[in-house]
């Protein structure tokens, strides 16, 4: 059975609570949070956003964990492991994303978080490979991407699928990073 929590030296990664859709749906409004993204999230929307992850963890026994940053807040956002819905020339895959409340930018949490789990993805699950993927001009992303290892191909950057063409968040970079 698979560990439905982990930890690292400062964070604990866990399924969601119910208690933890207000500070999602706070971040998801947030414009600086949101920037990358095509538009900031109202409740309703978060809250669906929310379910999806809470049931596709549920179904696999991993995902998008709540971050949970003890002595600081009970929710700093997510970090974890998904499985893309759309199709692209390096699907199908098994993605890292995080989105973290700007309070908890510039802390290295992500960076810890995410590396925690690449080590589940590649040690429990025995995936070989994991990619990332977002705009050129998000930069903080970009620069956790590196931190863990990750690498990037210009040849594969790719046209996101679900954003209609002509979309200024259209164009996105693609990073991979296999086990070792």
């Amino acid at each position: 059975m698979l560990p439905t929590t982990l930890t690292t030296d400062r964070l604990i990664l866990r399924p969601w609570r119910d208690s933890d859709l207000p500070a999602f749906a706070e971040l998801c409004a947030d414009p600086r949070v949101m920037e990358f993204f095509p538009k900031a999230l109202t409740r309703a929307e978060s809250d669906a956003v929310a379910e999806r992850v809470r049931r596709e963890f549920s179904d696999r026994g991993w995902g998008l964990w709540g971050v949970e940053v003890p002595g600081w807040t009970d929710f700093a956002g997510f970090v974890g492991l998904n499985i893309p819905s759309f199709t692209a020339t390096f699907t199908p895959c098994v993605e890292i994303g995080w989105r973290l409340a700007h309070a908890a930018w510039g802390q290295g949490y992500a960076t810890e978080a995410a590396q925690r789990a690449l080590d589940f993805g590649f040690q429990e699950l025995g995936l070989d490979e994991i990619v990332s993927f977002t705009v050129p001009a998000n930069a903080r992303s970009r620069a956790v991407m590196e931190r863990l290892g990750m690498t990037c191909n210009p040849a594969e950057d790719f046209d996101h699928p679900v954003l209609p063409e002509g979309h200024p968040l259209r164009r996105h970079v693609l990073y991979r990073i296999g086990r070792t």
